[in-house]
């Protein structure tokens, strides 16, 4: 018993593993050259057989391509066991034919006698049908499929890294989910790269066998004609049966490896088997059913047709129509009578005394909020692992990570007066965004190079404002083809609230906020929190400071440099103004930095001198830009639109480049017209980096 478990532990070793693929190898070439007897060869072409058939179960039961990844290799390896049984067993038959019908073992012979009935002109006519069906029709067809597929995947890899990008961006995934997603890319591109080439061993191998099978019958006659002075007729019925059912032990094994191949590559991707998909998307709809029904109804009516095979199958179609529609209405009928019960209790309950009005019916306003019909209501379902409260808490995560301080949690409730698909984003009870969504579906979003367009809905982009359309689950690798970024309506629903929320992160930078964020600062540096606050600065101004940093798009992370720079400041001003351009100054080089990655040149946008005169005598006027003449403020913001439209063309970001006591009234009068526009200050930019002037904003 002992070493018969160490024998099994030896066997199942990865050293052994590893070297069963060379024997393998080793033994289906030695077949060509080392005789075998009739035994031996009856097991393998048995095992061949087996093997065949097991290929081809697991091509149906794959539920992706990738999961079968290794199945370009099987076909080689069982394209050469095939070739090499052929070669061995045309030694055995041409060798020992003379004998007897079993003289190349009980499989040819079982081949060449029971299945042609022992006719040699009906064994080649089969033989011709089987190979004719296997090299025009399934091979020929499995390779233009991998084709095809090969190309299409290749040219929707930008596409899909690109989505992958901005995933990752969002927060949505994190960086070993995008590096598994990207290795699945580049798998299934090697994938039906691989099938393209191998599906021309099938082919080969097809013509292989017609050759195989002329030469063994042709061969077969003149040995059996001249060496054992046989009749030309005694020669044909012993070596050309032989050869049939020789021909017909590896045609019809590669038969079905071909039709394996086929059904590997024209899987359309889903989360079923490819039993699944035959029936939920055949005989899953009764109105198909039904029609064709009534159709082999009338054709077993008419005079002369075969009535009773006719009709019987139009009751087995008629019947599959009735269970289809009797388990689409049972759903339906139960959602009916709960709402129907939701109603009868709601109009039941006894209305309740009117009582005086008490502080529990102040109800706060929820910070941020997502309201959403009751058709998304899956999405955020804590009991059915909503995807979209995954895809918030991520979010969250990768603001505070990027941006400095943690948001307000999102309240999420449902709102039955919103459409079913409908969603709604609020700011302090205030809507900010709004959209649709469709679980079931996906958003393909036209980035602006897409090569043609897709059946669905037609839509926009929350969060952005791109064209879109929304198309069903399976028409994802065809949007992927044509350049559309596709994602699901829990990423869509994300992506709107990432971006409203980067986009109003001042205004969720509250007192309670200000405060955390100095205690987890404290935590590290006690000594510099308290030496800032109370002792020099209030907790508003140090609050009002932040907010005009996020205002203008500028991360919190470095609270240390912040409070420094505040802290050397305080005593000489407690002007938030003043105190954030200071800091401005501290956090410079992360400031050019975002906006010009490495050491790029800064490519910015410059005043004219002559303006810069005028609207710093302005500034001494006014103080705030009021005083500036509304032709020239008017004449200011188009040149500045146009140039910024010019400079993000170019792939640039819209940087204006001003004297510092320019900067804040520039910044907060241009904001409005240009969003994305950033101003800088001379003294923002860090002695190391480059200056480039791309347009000079002049005003006549």
């Amino acid at each position: 018993m002992a070493s018969s478990i160490s024998i099994r532990q030896a066997i199942g070793t990865p050293n052994m593993r590893q070297m069963a693929a060379p024997l393998l190898i080793i033994l289906i070439l030695s077949m060509m050259v080392l005789p075998l007897p009739t035994f031996v060869l009856d097991v393998f072409f048995t095992f061949n057989i087996a093997l065949s058939v097991m290929v081809m179960l697991v091509s149906l039961y794959t539920v992706r391509a990738l999961e079968f990844s290794v199945f370009p290799t099987v076909l080689l390896v069982t394209t050469l066991l095939r070739l090499s049984l052929n070669v061995a067993s045309t030694r055995v038959v041409l060798l020992e034919g003379h004998t007897g019908p079993d003289a190349a073992g009980k499989v040819i012979e079982a081949f060449g006698h029971f299945l042609v009935g022992g006719n040699y002109a009906v064994g080649i006519v089969v033989f011709i049908i089987l190979t004719v069906i296997n090299f025009v029709v399934v091979t020929k067809g499995a390779g233009r499929i991998a084709e095809v597929g090969a190309r299409f995947t290749l040219d929707a890899m930008p596409g899909k890294q690109m989505a992958i990008d901005a995933d990752l961006n969002a927060g949505l995934i994190g960086e070993d989910d995008a590096r598994r997603r990207r290795k699945e890319i580049a798998d299934e591109a090697d994938f039906y790269g691989s099938m393209d080439g191998a599906s021309k061993f099938v082919r080969g191998d097809a013509v292989a066998g017609i050759l195989i099978l002329l030469i063994n019958m042709i061969g077969g006659l003149l040995i059996g004609v001249m060496e054992h002075d046989m009749s030309a007729g005694q020669a044909a019925k012993a070596y050309v049966l032989l050869t049939i059912g020789d021909g017909l032990v590896a045609q019809i094994p590669s038969l079905i490896i071909s039709i394996a191949a086929g059904l590997v590559v024209s899987r359309v991707g889903s989360g079923e088997d490819v039993g699944g998909q035959v029936i939920g998307q055949l005989f899953g709809d009764a109105r198909v059913l039904g029609i064709s029904a009534g159709i082999m109804g009338l054709m077993g009516m008419i005079p002369g047709m075969p009535n009773f095979v006719f009709l019987l199958l139009a009751a087995g179609l008629g019947y599959l129509a009735w269970r289809n529609l009797v388990a689409r209405a049972e759903p339906q009928a139960r959602e009916a009578e709960q709402a129907a019960a939701a109603q009868a209790a709601q109009a039941a309950a006894p209305a309740q005394e009117s009582q005086e009005a008490g502080w529990s019916d102040v109800v706060p306003v929820d910070t941020l909020g997502l309201e959403v019909g009751y058709r998304l209501i899956p999405l955020v379902d804590r009991g059915q692992d909503g995807e979209l409260l995954k895809r918030i808490r991520g979010l969250r995560k990768k603001f505070a990570a990027e941006i400095g301080f943690l948001t307000a949690p999102v309240h999420i409730r449902d709102n039955l007066e919103l459409k079913p698909n409908g969603y709604r984003i609020t700011l302090k009870g205030v809507d900010v965004g709004s959209g649709e969504a469709y679980p079931g579906s996906l958003m393909a979003i036209n980035p602006g190079r897409v090569a043609g367009t897709l059946p669905g809905r037609e839509a926009r982009d929350p969060a952005f404002g791109l064209p879109a359309v929304w198309v069903e689950q399976g028409l994802r690798e065809q949007a992927h083809a044509l350049g559309y970024t596709v994602v699901d309506a829990a990423t869509v629903v994300a992506t709107h609230m990432n971006h409203l929320i980067l986009t109003h992160a001042a205004e969720l930078f509250g007192r309670q906020e200000a405060q955390a964020l100095l205690e987890h600062v404290g935590r590290d540096q006690p000594k510099l929190i308290e030496d800032l606050v109370p002792k020099a600065l209030p907790l508003s101004v140090v609050q009002r400071v932040l907010q005009s940093l996020l205002e203008e798009g500028v991360a919190i992370r470095d609270m240390r440099s912040i409070v420094e720079t505040l802290a050397e400041h305080a005593p000489r001003t407690q002007d938030p103004m003043e105190l954030t351009s200071r800091v401005r100054v501290s956090l410079g080089r992360a400031i050019v930095q975002q906006l010009f990655p490495g050491n790029a040149d800064v490519q910015v946008m410059v005043l004219d001198p002559g303006l810069e005169r005028l609207l710093g005598q302005a500034m001494g006027a006014g103080g705030d830009g009021s005083v500036i003449e509304p032709g020239l403020a008017d004449t200011l913001m188009r040149e500045v639109a146009s140039s910024a439209q010019q400079q993000e063309e170019t792939g640039l970001p819209a940087v204006l480049l001003v004297p510092a006591q320019l900067r804040w009234l520039l910044s907060r009068f241009l904001r409005r017209v240009v969003p994305s526009l950033k101003v800088l200050a001379n003294s923002e930019v860090p002695e190391t980096r480059t200056i480039k002037v791309t347009s000079v904003i002049g005003v006549k």
